[in-house]
């Protein structure tokens, strides 16, 4: 771990504060556009692919650069990285605000995106460069986390209310004085901070990792409008998997890969990482079905379409914290079942009930949800980081948060389009809606399944054979780790 002085109690809540203002920027921009998509779509005539973009175009650039933008902190010095994060994310705020159409609209959400990727990662860094000891790390993640379940849970009635109030351009000027605020605090505040032995980059894995997600997305948008056999669409469903096998071929070859696949010899972490991908992958495509169901449909405000998802977000707040009590003290198999459960009872109600026309119903299909992904969120991180070797911690987490993002992008990219092909052959959105429920059904029960193979009813020791070491990364970050979490055991 880089060397700097010991800071004040006052000095270090600073620099928390700091940390966890840039996770409340990138995680509230993650929820807040949803209730802005119709208002959205209706100024900038765009078609649904159109939104599934306006989505998706963050979520996989930031899904794509996380790992990148910690090994750059690490290199380069946190504090300037996550500076440059500020910067470019309040620029790309600005630039979304005033897009004079949806192409540029996109175009500005990358670089948002890119200025997002190097928040999360890097300040975790800080937190724990920042608090070294133990007992003050867990409080300090702990904030992280709990401002992290907030801004996502409140995002859908901030949105309501900006975009009923003001427009929908309003959700990215809120960005901008808290961006300022954010980017002069930490000049003032955090300290620099560098890995005496950082990880190589690797500009080639990096690559690879963008032309999968990249690819893989565009083909699932663009299949239901353009044609699944039309020479794009076919282009990249077939560019996705073969830029995995290259990344699997060349990663497996490399002393320091960007993805270390020696992490998926553990059952846990891989079934965690499904699960990651299940639990977000609900997140992501029901908040994108939901917003346009409740106002285009239901033809409600944007400030009332965010008051009818206030039961998912407030299930949400209260189940995040219960979920790290019961994995702290039961391990991760409970809480998980829990949350496999309610999803699956959630879109099984959606897809096969009259959820859809009966408010009561409706709303406890929310809470459902909202009790799904809540309990979710802790017990995948304490999966995947349980047994795993030490030295793999980092990477293992930056991999399961990466698992996260990208899942909210299929979700998005997978029901999206689910209902366009349905709207496409002549019925309603009612039914034509159906089916993705039944996809969000289905992951719940993966999300069961998976736990009772990769879990044990207690936290399960480490694997055996250990996995091979690599080299520590020298900061001890743990990017996307969450309350409630242990330390991982060596």
């Amino acid at each position: 771990m880089s060397t700097q002085p010991e800071l004040t109690r006052r000095k270090r809540t600073l620099v928390l504060a700091v940390c966890c203002t840039s996770v409340f920027l990138g995680n509230l921009n993650n929820t807040v556009l949803n209730v802005a998509l119709p208002a959205m779509q209706r100024d900038l005539h765009s078609p649904l692919s159109g939104l599934q973009w306006t989505t998706d175009a963050y979520l996989i650039v930031l899904a794509a650069l996380l790992m990148l933008a910690g090994s750059a902190g690490d290199r380069l010095g946190r504090r300037r990285v996550f500076q440059t994060g500020l910067a470019l994310f309040t620029l790309g705020s600005l630039l979304c605000g005033l897009a004079p159409d949806l192409g540029w609209l996109i175009t500005f959400r990358i670089v948002q995106a890119i200025g997002a990727s190097m928040l999360n990662p890097v300040a975790m860094s800080i937190i724990t460069n920042t608090f070294s000891a133990p007992r003050e790390r867990a409080r300090a993640i702990g904030v992280w986390g709990a401002v992290m379940g907030v801004a996502m849970a409140v995002g859908p009635m901030v949105g309501g209310v900006l975009v009923q109030g003001v427009g929908w351009r309003s959700i990215f000027w809120l960005n901008l004085p808290i961006g300022l605020a954010a980017l002069v605090c930490a000049a003032r505040f955090v300290p620099e901070s560098r890995a005496p032995r950082p990880r190589r980059l690797d500009p080639v894995g990096q690559l690879l990792v963008i032309v999968l997600m990249g690819s893989l997305t565009y083909a699932i948008i663009e299949g239901p409008s353009t044609g699944w056999t039309a020479p794009r669409t076919l282009g990249c469903a077939l560019a996705a998997p073969a830029a995995l096998l290259a990344l699997l071929f060349y990663e497996s070859r490399r002393h320091e890969p960007l993805v270390d696949l020696r992490v998926f010899r553990s059952a846990g972490f891989s079934g965690a990482g499904a699960m990651a991908v299940c639990s977000f992958f609900v997140l992501g495509g029901f908040l994108f079905l939901n917003t346009l169901y409740l106002q285009n449909v239901r033809g409600l405000s944007a400030l009332t379409a965010g008051l009818y998802l206030l039961p998912m977000a407030v299930m949400n707040i209260l189940t995040s914290p219960l979920s790290g009590r019961l994995t702290a003290t039961r391990g991760p198999r409970l809480p998980l079942l829990l949350a496999g459960a309610a999803t699956t009872a959630g879109g099984a109600l959606l897809a096969a009930g009259d959820a859809l026309t009966t408010d009561g119903l409706l709303f406890t299909a929310y809470i459902l949800i909202g009790i799904g992904v809540g309990l979710a969120n802790t017990p995948v991180t304490n999966a995947a980081m349980a047994g795993m070797p030490k030295e793999q911690a980092g990477v293992a987490a930056a991999i399961v948060s990466t698992s996260r993002q990208f899942g909210q992008a299929l979700g998005v990219a997978v029901l999206g389009a689910v209902l366009t092909t349905g709207l496409h052959s002549g019925t309603g959105f009612a039914q034509a809606v159906r089916p993705a429920y039944w996809i969000v059904t289905a992951c719940g029960a993966a999300i069961i399944l998976l736990t009772l193979a990769t879990t044990t009813r207690r936290t399960p020791p480490p694997p055996e054979p250990p996995l091979p070491a690599q080299q520590p990364q020298a900061s001890g970050a743990v990017p996307g780790a969450v309350p409630g979490v242990p330390e991982p055991r060596p």
